[in-house]
């Protein structure tokens, strides 16, 4: 099994992060270098979570196989070097090899590599690829010297810090900093920025999942914020309509402006690529391509400007199709919540559903999962288990913060972390120590990750789920995952205890801290931010339980989610109306295509057999009859009957029953024009409908 467990790993974290990126970016429609980029990233990141644990596991036995190597087992006896003595190796154990044992020499390159690639594409690659996926050039050439020029200042700071420093060292006598000593500086200085952030993130994960999972199980809290994130949403859709209404009036000004020998038309071809169908047709139906550009003496943008142009279009076309498919779900979620609180008061334990799914389902699912299974699992089950996963992670939370406040007191060991490794390492069982290893650095993770997946700066940057998501902000998710990764599993493990600057012991430390180097460089990052600044995560959860910050954001303007605030209460309403008003839309759509349906399975099935009858049973001497009358005809009867021929087909395609009680009437020609009709009217048509598909009526 030596280096199996690594392999499966390495092969499950690829589909895991290929999974995720799937689900919030699009494939199809987004640059594959963005989608590698992103992918690497994740997939970078996720690695380290996944293979942290053998690394701990590794190390533990190689502690255990180091220490009864140096002892020395009394005369005579037959004992071997991996039996330990009781001042070695504690209760005189054998050093069993886990099962997901890996070899030496195998971890350190490993993690060089894995560390080193997710530095290069956080501080370097990923930031230009923003600027490049970003940029409204319309080459490649174009957007390389865009993104050059944004990240100047960018890589300029860096290399400023740097060559100051390097400066000081060098006219300072008694420093003689070695590349070793330079390559640790650099990772104190990255990991000292990514620990600031994680803290803060870790601070309002730790209680937000909790509460999230907890206010789960109170259907009325969850349809409540669904009616104000409806008010949101329909609001920030309207806005984007707006923004894209404005940029299409741009650019139809543009394309009539620049005609088709113009030299920049192919730009202009460009930005009309990226516009919706739609107004594609609009304006193409406006271009007058006979029109040569410099008959008029009109001012022609420039290239400069339709860059920017081209850039605007980009962005209008992403939020507005966004905010689509974003009202859709939230629709579907609303729908779904009301029908959990009709079907709570069900006697019949069977949940029904105001509308159907457009997907059909699988067949095991419904075989499965069918209305009662769902009925017991949403209107009992579900809420009892939200609260009791929400206690457990309410625990979890408990024992993080407490830990981060005392992990640095090595005698006692106060970390509980620190604890439940050393209790299994005492009996060598790595089972459990990578179980439980695995357990912590995953919930560390989900606290700080579903934090970077939830944020939202503004319109910049957000990850929208079923492909929604641009590709600044995907690229600027892989940047915050690989600067957030190596000191959360830093901190990590010096909350077991397993990193030698943090215990004081002269124990072989890990493969992933032998990479990191020496910290005694910098003591002051090493003894003191490393140490203390973790303590602030107690202060962060108070302010998040608290709601601190939702509260501060109120007071400037951006609406929050607050059950005792009037301007919440107003938003509830509001996005309640909307909500009732698109399932009465819905509804009405779904009853008109019901009566459509019906209609044509009952009255086209009678007029194919009397068309069919009435071409078998015609007699030779009416046929005769009506050749010769048709000949003797004039052209104004035969234009009557084309007409009344006419009509009758139109009436049949047409005509079906209106709803006389529904609130409003369809866009469809026939209804609006039937609608001032009384009914007596509509009768008499479906009547002269009946008497038009009749053979006698011939």
């Amino acid at each position: 099994m030596s280096g199996a467990a690594l392999g499966l790993e390495i092969v499950f974290v690829f589909f895991l992060a290929l999974f995720l990126l799937h689900r919030y970016g699009d494939f199809k429609k987004q640059h594959r270098l963005v989608i590698v980029g992103t992918l690497l990233a994740w997939y970078l990141c996720f690695l380290i979570v996944f293979i942290l644990p053998l690394d701990v596991s590794t190390t533990i036995y190689n502690r255990c196989k180091h220490a009864a190597a140096n002892s020395s087992p009394p005369e005579g006896s037959n004992m071997t070097g991996l039996y330990a003595t009781a001042t070695s190796v504690p209760s005189q154990h054998l050093c069993f090899k886990p099962w997901s044992y890996i070899p030496d020499g195998i971890m350190p390159i490993f993690w060089r590599v894995v560390y080193w690639t997710s530095q290069f594409l956080t501080w370097i690659l990923l930031p230009f690829m923003q600027s490049y996926a970003r940029s409204g050039g319309f080459s490649i050439t174009g957007k390389i010297k865009t993104a050059l020029i944004e990240n100047a200042i960018y890589y300029g700071t860096y290399l400023l810090i740097f060559g100051a420093f390097l400066i000081y060292v060098a006219v300072n006598p008694h420093l003689h900093l070695e590349w070793n000593q330079l390559q640790t500086i650099g990772i104190a200085a990255a990991n000292t920025w990514g620990l600031f952030l994680l803290v803060l993130l870790l601070g309002y994960g730790l209680v937000e999942i909790p509460r999230s999972y907890w206010n789960g199980a109170k259907r009325g809290y969850l349809l409540m914020k669904t009616y104000f994130k409806a008010a949101k949403l329909m609001t920030e859709k309207a806005d984007a309509e707006e923004t894209l209404e404005d940029v299409m009036e741009e650019v139809r000004k543009v394309n009539e402006s620049i005609k088709y020998n113009h030299p920049l038309r192919k730009c202009v071809d460009t930005i009309l690529k990226k516009c919706p169908i739609d107004y594609q047709e609009k304006m193409g139906r406006n271009m007058d391509d006979y029109e040569d550009f410099d008959e008029k003496h009109n001012t022609y943008p420039s290239e400069k400007s339709l860059v920017k142009l081209h850039k605007q279009v980009i962005y209008s076309v992403q939020r507005h199709r966004r905010t689509q498919v974003q009202w859709q779900i939230l629709l579907e979620q609303a729908f779904y919540l009301e029908d959990v609180a009709k079907n709570e008061t069900s006697a019949t334990c069977q949940f029904v559903h105001t509308f159907q799914s457009p997907e059909p389902e699988n067949r095991f699912i419904q075989y499965f999962y069918n209305p009662t299974v769902e009925w017991y699992w949403e209107c009992l089950l579900r809420p009892w288990f939200y609260r009791i996963l929400a206690v457990v992670l309410s625990i979890f939370s408990v024992i993080v913060v407490w830990s981060e406040c005392t992990f640095f007191s090595t005698r006692p060991v106060l970390s509980l972390f620190a604890v439940f490794i050393q209790l299994a390492e005492k009996t060598y069982n790595y089972i459990y120590i990578e179980i439980a290893c695995f357990l912590s650095i995953f919930f560390l993770s989900i606290c700080v990750y579903s934090t970077v997946f939830r944020i939202r700066v503004f319109n910049y940057y957000y990850l929208a789920s079923h492909h929604q998501t641009d590709a600044y902000s995907l690229l600027f998710s892989g940047m915050l995952f690989c600067r957030l990764t190596p000191p959360l599993c830093l901190n990590f493990l010096g909350l077991t205890h397993m990193d030698s600057s943090i215990s004081h012991q002269n124990t072989q430390p890990t493969a992933y801290t032998s990479i990191m180097g020496s910290m005694k460089v910098l003591s002051f990052i090493a003894d003191g931010f490393y140490i203390y600044y973790p303590m602030l995560v107690v202060i962060l959860c108070i302010a998040t339980y608290f709601s601190l910050g939702t509260r501060c954001l109120n007071l400037l303007g951006f609406q929050q989610f607050m059950g005792d605030n009037d301007m919440t209460s107003d938003l509830v309403d509001e996005g309640k109306e909307l909500i009732r008003r698109e399932k009465r839309k819905r509804q009405r759509q779904e009853e008109g295509e019901n009566r459509r349906r019906e209609w044509k399975e009952r009255y086209g099935h009678s007029r194919e057999d009397s068309t069919r009858n009435r071409n078998v049973h015609i007699d030779p001497k009416e046929s005769n009859f009506s050749e010769m009358s048709t000949n003797r005809s004039t052209s104004k009867y035969t234009r009557a009957n084309n007409r009344t021929e006419r009509d009758r087909i139109e009436l049949l395609q047409d005509a079906e029953p209106l709803d006389f009680n529904a609130e409003t009437f369809t866009d469809d020609p026939l209804e609006s024009e039937s609608g001032s009709q009384t009914a007596s009217s509509m009768k008499s048509k479906v009547m002269f409908a009946c008497l038009a598909i009749s053979p006698q009526s011939v």
